[in-house]
């Protein structure tokens, strides 16, 4: 049996040009022997400064009175945080764990937190931070978050979509537990089928993303951890209602089956049946839909094995309806009565994520994870129908270990993935299959107080795209205290989904033209359009500091995407949307800078201004991306009160976003009643929220979004005419049904 022992000793008092700390790291095997750890981290908390033990396990380590919590990690055993109170001779043992990927958290738990250790530019978003709005559903998740964008797609769906470093959604790789999840066919509405109260965090990584889940990724990385059935609570229940007769319902249902099985039961439901038409334009504001969703989820755990798996099942029937008012589907549709929309969704989904750690050599794993899913979307638009198939499989090997010590670790494996899509564009039919095999190889080095390094590579044979080489970096540097200068390049491939990515182009007059290149080649998707490949380039800076006797931090980051080959969406032409193959250059600049402070206990403050300078070369010149601010301005401050004997207790929360002047593409050769200014006006909105804790099983929120009432005038153009040759509802820039209210309440029993 291996235990943990810490003895300290007691050492005279020196005086150094530098006050050190010296000590042992060990391991005590189940013969009561001692194994010196090699390569051990050893940090103080809340600090970069940190050091790795030699090859006889000892470290020696800057020491300053401030200095009380020095944490301790190896790869394959539990992290462990000692308190120092002196300057002492330490001697500790680590304790052997075969739970994969765990994390100890010992410092005051953040809502939202930036890493000064890893190499990539990660930040971390707990379930803390998603309490801060009503995130009814993913989409909505990343409204008290200034590195992600949200906007409506179309003034007619209610279509939210994100953007990171001023590029949309399907540059983004976004995984639910580093399984890749919104793409191909749920790229439009994918963030919407994802309850809020499902996700447990969420990591956003800026820049190229790690090779190890794939090739896709080009602006940046979001992984969205899920609840779990043995963390969660036993019984959850979130019910949400607002003005516009928005209801939700969440209920979680967790129970252990055995000594090593349990399983989670996660039910949502959301109905809106009201129409609204603020505006009068004749046109619903936002949809009425209904959706319900269901996930099963099972955990098995058998740490004296080394083994622990999940399986979730997963099942969504997703139905919406918009357009007039007096439409009526079952006499109107596909016929020019009234102006009609119909979007109904299927979605079946299964995942298996199972891993081993050995116990005899915990710094090894094996890790192995496969999903299936199958999306089918029938909707039409108008007189445009749009409906498709999507199949996917993905597997995913994954074998960790280290190179003589845990400064140097190593992650390689293969990977496969299939997809088969089936499209109805109108009257002609697209169907493809797509299919890859990858290899891939992940290098990180990590002394923890000067310099973390990671570099992947990846070969994969894809059908489509051929055989190419994928490489990615990442590295953190720490000039002095507090710090981390981050750098990272990579370059990302992917298959332009061009009609599932674009579903906003159907609620149009436009006519549909794709531009196919001259020679076909097998390097071409069945549409003839070449794959994107661009390469993005990161540099950021983070430096902590004490303001007034708080903490603070302030990041600075600069991002460039160049594209290589982009399939252009082009707009210019108010007949017609383009798509072809780039023709010259086309890039995206991203500067960020944010401070967070805590002005006192309870109380914090986050703001951020970004600048974006994203040009594209369309067959009419080189011109700034349409709808899409050079300017932001964000703002959040949230606080709340110290916790009673009963757990009761006040929280608030507020977010401003500002949003600089957006560029309408050209409208020039419309009628004069028919165009639009070069740009838009600014935009100023503000959400806020107070939630009630009353004990700890039981809460009530309430809350207003877009409370300074903006409203965007007459978002559909040609909404008196929609069969007319100058119908178009995808000159959106702002909120269409101006302020909504809502309130709710959480129940929970653990």
């Amino acid at each position: 049996m291996k235990i943990v022992v810490c003895i300290l000793l007691l050492v005279p008092s020196f005086i150094f040009s530098q006050e050190k700390i010296e000590g042992i790291i060990v391991e005590i095997t189940e013969q009561n022997t001692t194994i010196p750890l090699p390569g051990a981290n050893v940090y103080w908390l809340d600090s970069t400064v940190g050091a790795t033990t030699d090859i006889n396990g000892k470290f020696s380590i800057p020491y300053q009175e401030n200095y009380t919590k020095l944490v301790i990690s190896y790869v394959g055993f539990k992290t462990d945080t000692l308190s120092i109170n002196a300057k002492t001779f330490i001697k500790h043992a680590l304790k052997s764990t075969s739970e994969l990927d765990e994390i100890t958290v010992t410092s005051r738990k953040q809502a939202t937190s930036k890493s000064y250790l890893q190499s990539a530019n990660v930040m971390f978003v707990s379930s803390d931070e998603l309490l801060k709005a009503a995130c009814c559903n993913l989409s909505e998740s990343f409204e008290t978050n200034p590195s992600i964008d949200v906007n409506f797609a179309d003034a007619v769906t209610g279509t939210r979509q994100i953007k990171m470093l001023g590029l949309t959604s399907p540059y983004i790789l976004i995984t639910a537990e580093n399984i890749p999840t919104i793409r191909g066919a749920s790229q439009a509405y994918g963030l919407s089928f994802t309850p809020g109260t499902w996700v447990e965090s969420i990591q956003i990584t800026k820049g190229a993303g790690s090779v190890v889940n794939g090739f896709e990724s080009i602006a940046g990385q979001i992984n969205v951890e899920l609840v779990k059935p043995t963390t969660d609570n036993k019984l959850f229940v979130n019910l949400y209602g607002a003005n516009s007769e928005r209801f939700e319902g969440n209920v979680h249902l967790n129970t252990k089956v055995s000594e090593k099985w349990s399983t989670g039961l996660y039910l949502h439901g959301n109905t809106q049946d009201k129409k609204h038409d603020v505006n009068d334009d004749g046109f619903m504001d936002m949809p009425i839909y209904k959706q319900v969703n269901i996930m099963n989820r099972w955990q098995y755990t058998n740490p004296e094995k080394g083994f622990v798996s999940f399986i979730n099942l997963g099942y969504l029937d997703d139905s919406k309806q918009t357009g007039q008012l007096n439409f009526n589907p079952d006499t109107d549709k596909l016929t020019t009565n009234a102006w009609g929309s119909e979007i109904d969704t299927r979605r079946f989904d299964v995942a298996v994520k199972s891993g081993f750690v050995n116990p005899n050599i915990p710094w090894q794993s094996i890790g192995v994870q496969t999903a299936f899913s199958s999306h089918k979307q029938e909707s039409y638009f108008g007189l445009n129908q749009y409906d498709i198939l999507h199949n996917s499989l993905y597997v995913n090997g994954i074998y960790n270990t280290i190179i003589s010590d845990s400064r140097h670790k190593i992650k390689t494996g293969v990977s496969y993935t299939y997809d088969h899509y089936d499209e109805l564009v109108q009257t002609e039919d697209f169907e493809r299959t797509e299919n890859s095999v990858g290899a891939f190889m992940e290098y990180n080095f990590d002394n923890l107080e000067k310099i973390n390094l990671t570099a992947g590579i990846r070969i994969d044979r894809h059908n489509v795209l051929g055989t190419f080489v994928t490489p990615r970096f990442h590295g953190r540097y720490t000039p002095w205290e507090k710090s981390a200068f981050r750098v990272s390049f990579g370059r990302g491939k992917r298959s332009a989904n061009i009609f599932a990515e674009n579903q906003n182009i159907f609620a149009t007059s436009r006519d549909l033209l794709i531009e196919r290149s001259a020679i076909m080649g097998s390097s071409r998707n069945d549409n003839g359009l070449d794959p994107e490949i661009a390469w993005n380039y990161g540099v950021s800076f983070l430096q902590g500091f004490n303001l007034f006797g708080n903490k603070a931090d302030i990041t600075l980051d600069y991002y460039r995407t160049d594209f290589q080959n982009q399939i252009v969406v082009d707009y210019e032409n108010p007949r017609e949307i383009n798509f072809y193959n780039l023709d010259g250059a086309s890039y995206a600049n991203s500067f960020q800078v944010e401070l967070n402070y805590n002005v006192f206990e309870g109380f914090d403050f986050r703001t951020a201004y970004k600048y974006y300078d994203i040009k594209t070369q369309y067959n009419s010149g080189k011109l700034e991306k349409p709808l899409t601010p050079k300017h932001r301005i964000f703002a959040n401050m949230s606080y709340e009160t110290k916790p009673n004997e009963n757990l009761a207790q006040w929280k608030f929360d507020a977010t401003y976003n500002w949003l600089g002047e957006q560029r309408f593409s050209s409208t020039a050769s419309n009628p004069r009643q028919y165009q639009l200014p070069t740009y838009t006006p600014t935009v100023g909105t503000l959400n806020a929220q107070i939630t009630k804790v009353f004990s700890e099983k039981f809460e009530v929120y309430l809350g207003g979004e877009n409370m300074t009432n903006v409203r965007q005038d007459n978002p559909i153009l040609g909404a008196d005419d929609p069969f007319g040759p100058n119908f178009d509802t995808t000159y959106v820039y702002g909120p269409i049904f101006g302020s909504m209210y809502y309130a709710g309440l959480r129940f929970k029993i653990k």
